[in-house]
């Protein structure tokens, strides 16, 4: 099913949405390299530093779902409600859950990661919105995620893995036997499967963003091509 024409309305609503998407996941980026740079040595952790701009920024993506399955958009919605429900359970179910998983040398990468991406990405939407998106940042949408998306799933399942080890000492959010409703939940066998998920999942969406870069990019070079000839 096509997205429909998004109204005036929805139009300038998408198109602030993404501009203010931009500017917070730059502000982000600009906080992790103030973290190594200028700020180098100061006494609070990289979570503690740039961690609330993160809850904002990562946690205002779930109104991507919104936008997908509502076809105000022409994302996949099932695509976008694993990509954004992933990098909230690391945000929320994870690094903010867990003191291990906040020192997470996945961290950083993550961020980065997470950075460079979303600024393509909601710059690319922006300016799709008006139709004025320059071929370099085309370029960049369908390129840099060759890198960007394996140094990012790095980085979240390094966070994973050092908050499970904080789940699998404190049973943290779980639940054991005996109790009144007789139902047991392990957060940390939770953890782990989602861990696991990305096993199949995540080669899914890398493959379907080089299918999309053969798309754009492969159709645009073959009309400059034609256009050339």
């Amino acid at each position: 099913m096509a997205a429909k024409e998004p109204s005036p309305v929805v139009k300038t609503y998408l198109i602030l949405y993404n501009a203010a998407q931009v500017l917070g996941w730059c502000y982000m980026l600009y906080q992790l390299i103030a973290y190594y740079t200028i700020d180098k040595g100061t006494d609070r952790t990289l979570w503690e530093y740039l961690g609330t701009t993160v809850i904002l920024f990562q946690n205002a993506a779930l109104l991507e779902i919104v936008h997908a399955f509502t076809r105000i958009v022409p994302s996949n919605p099932v695509i976008t409600t694993f990509q954004v429900l992933s990098r909230v359970m690391v945000v929320c179910g994870v690094v903010m859950a867990t003191p291990t998983g906040k020192v997470s040398p996945g961290l950083p990468l993550a961020i980065l990661a997470w950075s460079v991406t979303e600024i393509i990405r909601y710059a690319y939407y922006a300016l799709n919105l008006v139709d004025a998106v320059p071929k370099l940042l085309i370029f960049l949408r369908y390129t840099t995620f060759i890198v960007l998306y394996p140094t990012g799933v790095t980085g979240e399942l390094l966070c994973f893995y050092w908050a499970q080890s904080h789940v699998a000492t404190t049973k943290q959010w779980s639940i054991e036997m005996p109790n009144t409703y007789n139902f047991t939940f392990s957060y940390l066998y939770f953890l782990w499967a989602v861990m696991l998920l990305y096993i199949p999942l995540f080669p899914q969406l890398y493959l379907h963003m080089f299918a999309q870069r053969k798309k754009i990019l492969g159709s645009s070079g073959s009309a400059g091509k034609q256009k050339r000839n």
